[in-house]
């Protein structure tokens, strides 16, 4: 059984220098798309903002990774961030830090010690948990079998990533790895 270690909720994190304030955003995700949708929410709600820079990494594994600068100089940004959820060996992790510039320019060396301190307050006012690994399972069911479905995800605690109602009703869950071919299995005959 693989585990791995990751925030158990979002958690934010403040870091000023010379008048610019780094507002850090910690949130725990499964897939790409949340990391996405998390930084499209973030320029909206600070559209003020001049930078949303940002990092992630998903998977047991730790292969999936990625780290933005969002127009800051190359590397003082998002590998700084990614830095930090390295330093602390999380993963299934995204840090968004949003800056508001100050007037005063820090400097390549200066970003660098903003967007890792930023990143950092996040993750220290985070509960860090083990968790264990888990796969997305996607299915289609129809709005007879529904009730069926959705005691049977309520039962045993599967997480939902994501429903939609159109002709049928789609679901994207979170199976934990060692289970998901019994609860596939289990899933299946109800629908």
């Amino acid at each position: 059984m693989a585990t791995f270690k990751t925030i158990a909720q979002p958690s934010e994190g403040l870091y000023k220098e010379k008048g610019s304030k780094f507002l850090a955003f910690a949130l725990p995700i499964e897939t790409e798309e949340q990391v996405k949708a998390f930084i499209a929410q973030k320029r909206k709600e600070h559209h003020q903002a001049v930078h949303v820079c940002s990092a992630f990494r998903i998977g047991a594994d730790h292969q999936l990774f990625r780290a933005s600068d969002d127009g800051e100089p190359s590397n003082s940004a998002g590998p700084p961030i990614l830095g930090q959820i390295q330093a602390f060996d999380l993963t299934n992790i995204m840090i968004a830090v949003v800056r508001y510039y100050g007037g005063t320019n820090l400097g390549v060396g200066g970003l660098i010690s903003a967007y890792r301190s930023a990143a950092k307050e996040a993750l220290m006012s985070a509960e860090i948990v083990e968790r264990e690994e888990s796969i997305i399972y996607e299915f289609t069911c129809s709005y007879a079998q529904m009730p069926s479905v959705m005691t049977f995800l309520k039962k045993e605690r599967i997480e939902v990533l994501h429903t939609e109602m159109g002709l049928n009703c789609s679901f994207k869950i979170v199976l934990i790895k060692a289970k998901a071919s019994l609860l596939i299995e289990s899933l299946q005959s109800l629908i």
